[in-house]
């Protein structure tokens, strides 16, 4: 069962305690009124600023309100090694908005993250104390290893139970990261319970199923970033082309790029907004259906149908086509290479497309933490 949602809303367990909030100049200082118990999360990446507030209910929680906007924070970042005044500028008006929903609904229990972009830029530090000056809301950033184990961990109600080698793959503005989990050792029905068990650690040990985490990597090439390495190549193909060789090679590291690809008992998980876009396109729908979308399940070759079909279209029929969306046209493609890369060096019969990821983790580590959730699989 996954988490309820608003009609639309676009898409884990951590061992950080959540943090009260604790809010400077105008923000709210208790709760608006006595209820069941609110709890946010909010994603800042390279290209996005999203936010789930949400509450427990039974194993798994319902959403109260959401945010979510292109604020393209990381723009001319891979130039200047700085985040720009007016990228700036965007996300802090972005981060009102949020800031004005946590008060509104008495929010006191939240974790506000940040990822690649403040990760990468010289004036990071800077930023996060703009933004607690003035928004009120205290950004935390955190390191690659959680972001990835906070996307393992909010995909385990996808893996499927005869699956013994399972790779994870979140395709972020900034970053990308990968992570293979080896499951034969887990009885099929343990296996969800044992991902869940990451939040440990990637090395975690204990009582019950735990999965082993053969390795990990977060490169730093996501959406944007990538797009950004290549914008002075005109020809549409041949961008593509390179961007897609260029991941590649930034892959030499993790030791499953050198091992035979598996096809039994081998799945694929793909969690970002360019997997499930390739999702909505290959399902030809209009307006976006998270319910059509999250969990589907798709094969090498029908990947790779959408993608020809992308660069068939071209930048301008790409921008028009309303399966791709008009925040995400001029990132599809860097993604869609990012994407095939990872098809041609695992090709699959079963690729799952996940709509969920760090909020949704976020989420769960603050709840698992009080306590509030009751024992069961979580999503």
């Amino acid at each position: 069962m996954t988490p309820e949602r608003p009609p639309g809303e676009d898409a884990a367990f951590s061992s950080v305690e959540p943090q009260v909030a604790r809010f400077h100049g105008d923000g709210p200082s208790t709760p608006a009124e006595p209820g069941p118990a609110l709890y946010a999360a909010l994603d800042l990446g390279t290209n996005s600023c999203r936010m789930l507030i949400a509450q427990p209910r039974g194993s798994q929680f319902s959403v109260t309100d959401s945010f979510s906007k292109t604020v393209q924070l990381g723009a001319g970042l891979e130039a200047s090694g700085r985040l720009s005044r007016a990228s700036m500028a965007r996300t802090i008006q972005a981060l009102r908005i949020c800031g004005k929903k946590i008060e509104k609904h008495g929010v006191m229990r939240m974790r506000l993250v940040a990822t690649e972009a403040c990760r990468r830029a010289r004036n990071a530090r800077e930023f996060i104390r703009q933004v607690r000056r003035e928004t009120g809301l205290s950004l935390e950033i955190i390191a690659p290893e959680e972001e990835a184990r906070l996307a393992v961990i909010s995909c385990a109600p996808l893996v499927n139970p005869k699956t013994e080698q399972l790779l994870v793959v979140d395709i972020g503005g900034g970053s990308t990261e990968l992570v293979w989990i080896d499951l034969s050792a887990v009885a099929p029905e343990d296996r969800p319970q044992a991902i869940m068990r990451l939040h440990m650690g990637f090395g975690a040990q204990g009582e019950g199923p735990v999965a082993r985490v053969v390795d990990w990597i977060s490169v730093k090439l996501g959406v944007a970033t990538l797009k950004d390495q290549f914008a002075d190549v005109e020809d549409d193909s041949a961008r593509f082309a390179l961007m897609s060789w260029f991941f590649e090679e930034n892959l030499s590291s993790f030791s499953p790029y050198h091992a035979q690809a598996p096809r039994e008992g081998f799945q694929i998980i793909g969690t970002s907004g360019t997997v499930t876009t390739v999702a909505a396109s290959f399902l030809g729908l209009r307006r976006y259906d998270r319910a059509k979308v999250d969990g589907l399940q798709m094969t090498s070759a029908q990947i790779d149908t959408v993608i020809r079909d992308y660069l068939q279209l071209g930048p301008e029929g790409r921008r028009t086509d309303p399966r791709i969306g008009r925040d995400r046209h001029t990132l599809i493609m860097s993604g869609a290479a990012i994407l095939q890369a990872l098809m041609r060096i695992w090709p699959t019969d079963r690729l799952s497309v996940a709509d969920r990821g760090l909020r949704e983790g976020l989420l769960y580590a603050q709840m698992s933490a009080d306590g509030v959730l009751e024992d069961g699989p979580y999503l």
